[in-house]
């Protein structure tokens, strides 16, 4: 027998699909199908099969045995259900296991109106919302935690890197409002994808709508979706939902992973500015005084992977056409989920090391103190109190600092009379040069809003809280 007629079965007259196409795409569509679409799946036969009666298309008595068919099978155990090539997927044999209770002829109604493509694009949004859903509220865990070692290190002075070099100092506190700030634009990116998401599209039927008396309105409100998408070809076609939850996905991992790692630096031994909790490291098989954050490092590969799994879905409905294609379906939707449960174990797992992490104040203080990162305030100061044109001022600064690193001491290491010898011209005041080599008195200045002084950090802090609590209050929380 030739290769090609092994790939197929005939029997009584039906052709079978051949075992390459069985193994390699039916069954592991099918098992995703049950995985991810299961529930979801009975949660649009009952509504619609309610809307049918409510509409008078079917009659109460056949609507309620379909109703108590379709919670029957719902209570069957997933785990069980085995892909066979007498169904063609698990649309077709939920609907088989239904019939077998009230019959095919009666099964075969709840289908009135409806086709798997309205169905199936329901079905992926119901799933969809959820995952965005449990993404929000590990986010916002997260962030609360971010905003609570900002509100104890207001004051905990450590140097700022640019280009990853020591720049300037700031705290620790100011430096976690900025994450929880990029983390918050995250969280409403996710918002705006659920509510995107959350549309219904039932009653498009397979493109075009129907030419049954249906109520779609009326399916918005069984199914908890928000609106719904009126034009039916659109509802069918669109794709634009899945690239922005991908999107914001893609968002929330690439922006965690950059300050992961930034974590992961500071956490060194070198560095030594945090301290990882005993319960999220491990230590090495043959080094006794290794302390590995693994916590973080998978938490940095596991946010790769998942932003990874976001961009492979905006590449799978690139240049694909617009309208029901398998390209936006049963391949795509797992890359979604997948991506989605990772981001929620990042951001469960950094929830817990930022919740248990600690700063080494004095070590930071210290650090702050090197590399002569206040030197920019002796421009300021020149410029602002000596009469200096700030070009001017940048100059004698970038003067002091040359000096300073060929000698190879800190600023605050030089004194004043050799500091003013530099300057020629200018001389300045032992408060004000004390002043300038103080990376306290550095951050104390910078009251600018936004600034990372003490009192203007708190505010932010105090400004958030109240945000946040506004936001709670309008979402009935």
């Amino acid at each position: 027998m030739s290769a090609w007629k092994k790939e197929f079965v005939v029997a009584d007259g039906d052709v079978f699909p051949g075992k390459t196409y069985v193994d390699v795409l039916l069954r592991p569509v099918f098992d995703d199908q049950r995985d991810y679409l299961f529930d979801a799946m009975f949660e649009v036969h009952a509504a619609h099969t309610q809307m049918l009666a409510e509409q008078k298309i079917l009659a109460e008595a056949e609507a309620g045995k379909i109703l108590n068919a379709i919670r029957e099978v719902w209570k069957m155990d997933r785990a069980e259900l085995k892909y066979s090539a007498e169904h063609e997927d698990l649309f077709f044999l939920v609907e088989s296991k239904i019939g077998e209770l009230i019959g095919e002829e009666l099964a075969g109604k709840m289908h009135i109106a409806k086709s798997r493509n309205d169905m199936g694009e329901a079905m992926y949004r119901i799933v969809l919302r959820q995952y965005l859903a449990e993404t929000v509220e590990q986010a916002e865990a997260l962030a609360e935690a971010l905003l609570a070692q900002a509100e104890e290190h207001v004051e905990s002075v450590m140097p700022a890197h640019t280009h990853t070099q020591p720049a300037q100092p700031t705290t620790f506190g100011h430096y976690l409002v900025a994450i929880y700030d990029n983390l918050i634009r995250d969280i409403e990116r996710l918002k705006r994808a659920r509510h995107t998401v959350n549309q219904s599209p039932m009653g498009a039927a397979a493109i075009t709508t129907t030419g049954f008396p249906i109520s779609r309105e009326r399916m918005v409100e069984l199914l908890g979706f928000e609106g719904m998408i009126e034009n039916s070809y659109d509802a069918i076609g669109t794709g634009d939902y899945l690239i922005e939850a991908a999107q914001s996905l893609v968002s929330l991992m690439t922006n965690m992973g950059r300050w992961i790692q930034e974590f992961l630096r500071m956490a060194s031994k070198e560095v030594g500015l945090l301290r990882v909790s005993d319960a999220y490291v491990q230590i090495s098989s043959i080094m006794p005084q290794k302390r590995n954050p693994v916590s973080m490092e998978h938490s940095r590969a596991l946010a790769s992977s998942a932003a990874s799994e976001g961009l492979a879905v905006i590449h799978m409905i690139h240049n694909t056409p617009y309208g029901d294609i398998n390209d936006t379906e049963d391949d795509l939707q797992p890359h979604l989920y997948t991506g989605f449960e990772k981001a929620t174990r990042v951001l469960r797992l950094m929830h817990a090391v930022v919740t248990t992490l600690t700063f080494n104040k004095d070590r930071a203080l210290r650090q702050a103190r090197e590399n002569m990162i206040t030197i920019t305030e002796l421009a300021d100061v020149l410029a602002r109190d000596y009469g200096v044109s700030f070009r001017r001022a940048h100059h004698k600064a970038s003067l002091i600092a040359r000096e300073a690193d060929r000698q190879e001491k800190e600023l605050y290491e030089i004194p004043l009379e050799t500091v003013n010898g530099w300057l020629g011209d200018v001389a300045l005041t032992a408060e004000d040069w004390k002043a300038i080599a103080d990376p306290v008195a550095f951050v104390e200045r910078r009251r600018i809003t936004g600034g990372p002084a003490p009192d203007v950090v708190r505010g932010m802090i105090a400004k958030r809280k109240e945000e946040r609590d506004q936001g709670q209050t309008g979402q009935g929380k």
